[in-house]
Parts: C-alpha cells; structure tokens; sequence
C-alpha cells in the first residue's frame, strides 16, 4: 500500500531499519488491534476500519522519521493524522481520554512486540524517536479529543441562551397578557399559544440532552449508493480539465464500495480547487488506496507548505489565510470535514517544503454501519460487502 503522506517522488530512500519495519507494517496492525481490543473497554464492538482509522498514516510517517535525513522530525511531523484520530475517537466512540492515550501505548508494545519475534533490529537512538513520535501524537489526539467535547459543550450553552429564549419569552409575555385579558377567548389564545411554546422548549430540552448524551458530532444528510470510486474520481478529473492547463494525475484502482456520491463529489472538487487556488501550478495528484476495510482519497500539490498554525486551524469554519490573495479556506474545507466525519471517516493534511500539501480523506468503504439510518436512503436488500479487515493490501 503506497499511504499518500509521502508524496515527493523524489524523497530519500529509507533506511534499511526503516524497510524492516515496512515489511511488517501489517503485522504490526494486526497485533495492536489485537491488543486494544482485549484491554481498552469499548474497542472490541468497533468494526475495523474505525478501529484502524490513521494508524497506517501515522505507522508510515513513524517509517520516515526513522530515516537520517528525512524531513521528519518525528511521526507527528507536518501532519495532522494524530489530531484526526483523537477528534474521530470523540465523534465515534465511547472512549475518555484514558483509553485514548492507552492506545498509543498499546501502539509502542504492539511495534516492539513484533519487530522482537520478527528480528528486526531497532537501536536505542530509534526508540528515542519512536518514544518521542508516540508522546507527541497522545498529545496531539487527546487535545483533539477534548476540543471536540468542548465545542459540544459551547454549542449547549448557545442553544440554552440563544434559541430557547424565544419561546420563553412568548411564555413570560402570554402569563402577563392573560393577566390583564379582558375576554375568556383572549385569556384561551393567550393560552394556546404559552402551550406550543412550552411543547417547543420541551422538544428542544429533548435535543440538548442528545447532544450532550450521543458520542457523535453533527453529521450530513447522506444517500448512499453503491459504486466505484475511482468513475468518481475520474468524473471529478474531466471536470477541471478544460479550465486547468496544469496536468491533473490520477492513480487509482476500482474500488467499489457504499457512499454518497454527491457529497463526496462536492468534497473532492473543493480539495482540487484549493489545490489550484494555493499551488504553484505544478501537477495535482488524486491518489486512492485501500486496506482496512478503509479507503484513503488524496490530492496533492507542490508549493508553499502550511505552517504548524495554518495545519491545527485549516479546517475551522469561516477561517481564511490572510497572507493568500485567493479567496477560500472559509467553507470549503470545513464541508470537507463534515463529509469525512459524516462518512465514519476523518480529514487530515500533510504538509512541508519538502513534500508538498496533501489532504487525506480516510472513510470506510462500506459507509452504511457508521450513518444513522434516519439520515440515509439507500436499498437495505443488496449484498453486503466483504467483511472489514479483509481486503488485499494494494502495492
């Protein structure tokens, strides 16, 4: 599986610890799972590709960083993956921040676990860089994680002072008004209309204990259909064919799966048109992998890499980068991270000098476990797909 964190095809060759501990990626994957599902309370009802999530973002930026003289500092370096898994772990499951930080410690044992039965030799310079890139990325995922509960907590609040003090304040008024009613048909108006408001106020009591009480985030209303992504992809590359001169390459194998077709065409054509936008005019690459029952959708460009400030606030809603002259960052890469998140899934960007801009959509192939029924239409008779876990992995 080639992971679009390393886009530069022209990025040093890695070391030979580095190929060792490539060569037993899987198995390292495999082990974690394991584990985490026997020790942390909750994981074992995940299904894989949740479970899974950026672990093999985070596990080939590990390999790079245990390259002399790759551009990484360590795994958690010019990327957001650590940052999306703790953000999809607060919308997608029941964990705390406990069980959280025990995965990335399950992460560590997992990898010396299997580098030491399969013998490949990790020295303690190494470990140090392993350590510290495990260290970083519990940071990172937990203050995601907690970020993500915070912003739950000031939507309540909002809720409570904003939209329920309109009805209220019909209740409060009508109380006055029927006070001083000079009718019996008057004093019944006023009435009827205290009691919709309070059945209103009712029903909005009902939707702040939901979100206080569901793990999720807010989601799209999707229709899901079943078809090949990459027909998708290459619908997405004709469009901007015409209107950008610049070559738009797609390396893509068929894949056929259950999304919503539009939305996820709608977050494509943003991420391609901010590549344009904030490129330099050097070819954009679409690339797709699968493994994991999970599929990960890549657009990368070259240019002027997104600094560390730019990379924790790029999906923010109505944020835009003043030092650009072109318009956006506001609407359209927030859409895209409401549709990844919608999906089950969840939006990264990688991003630095060296190895130009990637954004990463990483979502189920079988998108229908991770949306709530009551926001889909699609048919409930067609064959499932394949059981998560079980796909080839693509070279």
């Amino acid at each position: 599986m080639t992971l679009a964190t390393d886009q530069n095809s022209g990025a040093r060759p890695l070391s030979g610890v580095a190929v060792a501990l490539e060569g037993i990626r899987e198995l390292v994957l495999d082990h974690w799972a394991m584990l985490v599902r026997r020790n942390i309370r909750g994981a074992r009802a995940l299904l894989t590709p949740i479970l899974i999530n950026t672990l093999p973002s985070f596990y080939a930026n590990l390999v790079q960083a245990l390259t002399p003289g790759y551009p990484r500092d360590d795994a958690t370096s010019h990327s957001s993956a650590a940052t999306a898994h703790g953000g999809e772990r607060a919308r997608m499951t029941d964990y705390g921040a406990e069980q959280l930080i025990h995965e990335y410690q399950l992460f560590q044992e997992a990898l010396r676990d299997v580098s030491a039965a399969q013998g490949v030799a990790i020295s303690g310079a190494e470990w140090i860089i392993i350590e510290r890139s495990v260290y970083a990325a519990i940071r990172e995922a937990v203050r995601a994680f907690t970020a993500i509960h915070e912003e739950l907590r000031h939507k309540v609040a909002a809720a409570l002072s904003h939209d329920m003090r309109t009805p209220l304040a019909v209740i409060a008024n009508g109380a006055q008004l029927i006070e001083v009613a000079g009718d019996l048909a008057q004093a019944r108006r006023l009435g009827q209309k205290i009691g919709a408001n309070a059945l209103r106020l009712d029903s909005m009591v009902d939707e702040v204990l939901d979100a206080l009480t569901a793990p999720n985030g807010a989601r799209l209303p999707l229709r899901l259909s079943r078809f090949d992504m990459r027909e998708l992809i290459e619908q997405v590359r004709r469009e901007f064919a015409d209107r950008y001169p610049s070559a738009l390459e797609v390396a893509a194998p068929r894949v056929t799966g259950w999304w919503c077709r539009e939305t996820l065409r709608r977050a494509l054509e943003n991420l391609v048109s901010n590549a344009i936008k904030y490129g330099d005019g050097g070819a954009i690459r679409i690339e797709l992998t699968e493994a994991h029952g999970n599929i990960v959708l890549t657009v990368h460009n070259t240019g002027n890499p997104l600094d560390e400030e730019q990379r924790g606030r790029i999906f923010d809603y109505l944020r835009r980068e003043r030092q650009v002259q072109a318009p956006g960052w506001g609407i359209g890469l927030p859409f895209v991270k409401q549709a990844a998140e919608s999906h089950g899934g969840s939006v990264s960007v990688d991003s630095s000098a060296a190895t130009g801009t990637t954004f990463l959509i990483d979502v189920p192939v079988d998108c229908r476990p991770y949306v709530d029924a009551g926001s889909r239409a699609a048919p409930q008779d067609t064959p499932a797909l394949p059981a998560a876990g079980h796909h080839p992995v693509p070279k």
